[in-house]
């Protein structure tokens, strides 16, 4: 039961995301591998976060935001973009606009799966459940915003450094900023009620805008997708193994 709770939103996702895929889809053997990266790259991301949470800060909002941007949301986004630059750039199948998304959500899907098995075997089901809620799509809009930016840097080449810089910026500073929103409030907790609620607030709007966002994002690459190929292949056509 625990396992399901974990795993059950991190495939919703992931069969989600693969039917936007209008156009060619990927092939379900290369994906499995790049999901597979995602979940290993966890490996890397938390040898960097131990070493970067070595350094602390005296205030505790202050030391809350350094967790979320730099212990977290850097090293775990900078993990999933080098694996995408290694693993997906150069392939055949990114050959298409959309893919990019389609890939970057795939890889830190990976990542978010093994972090809520982990999490959920470890604080029961009820964290499952908030995880599954506010965590593990979190995880997907940060992938998706990776992913744009990874596709127009692709099919860019003009603006194609630009592009990848922002391919890992945004998505460290979505994460950033997600995490430091819930650790400052938990930080101010035990002395100001009215400021924890303020950041509550403050990031349920957050969280609604980064899901506009994203759903804009996806909707914008897959009109470029159908732009790059007029006769898209049967929606069953792309069930292929080939890696």
């Amino acid at each position: 039961m625990l396992f399901a709770i974990a795993t059950v939103p991190v495939f919703m996702l992931l069969v989600y995301i693969y039917f936007q895929d209008t156009g060619h889809r990927e092939p379900l053997g290369f994906l499995s591998v790049v999901f597979l990266a995602g979940c290993l790259s966890v490996v890397p991301a938390i040898a960097m976060e131990t070493w970067l949470s070595q350094y602390e800060f005296a205030s505790g909002v202050a030391n809350a935001v350094y967790t979320g941007f730099a212990v977290a949301g850097f090293s775990e986004e900078l993990c999933k973009f080098l694996l995408l630059l290694l693993i997906v750039w150069r392939s055949r199948h990114f050959d298409e606009y959309f893919d990019g998304i389609v890939y970057a959500a795939y890889l830190g899907l990976g990542f978010a799966c093994v972090e809520n098995v982990n999490y959920v075997f470890t604080f029961g089901p009820g964290a499952g459940v908030m995880r599954a809620l506010l965590a593990v799509p979190a995880h997907f809009l940060f992938a998706v915003t990776m992913g744009y930016f990874l596709s127009m840097a692709k099919f860019d080449p003009k603006h194609r450094g630009w592009n990848l810089c922002r391919a890992l910026v945004f998505p460290v500073l979505l994460h950033g900023t997600y995490d430091s929103l819930l650790m400052v409030s938990e930080a101010v907790s035990g002395y100001s009620t009215l400021i924890q609620g303020g950041l509550m607030v403050l990031f349920v709007i957050f969280d609604i805008r980064m899901w506009r966002w994203g759903i804009r994002r996806i909707k914008k690459l897959q009109e470029l997708s159908q732009q790059q190929n007029f006769d898209p292949r049967d929606p069953f056509a792309g069930f292929r193994w080939d890696v």
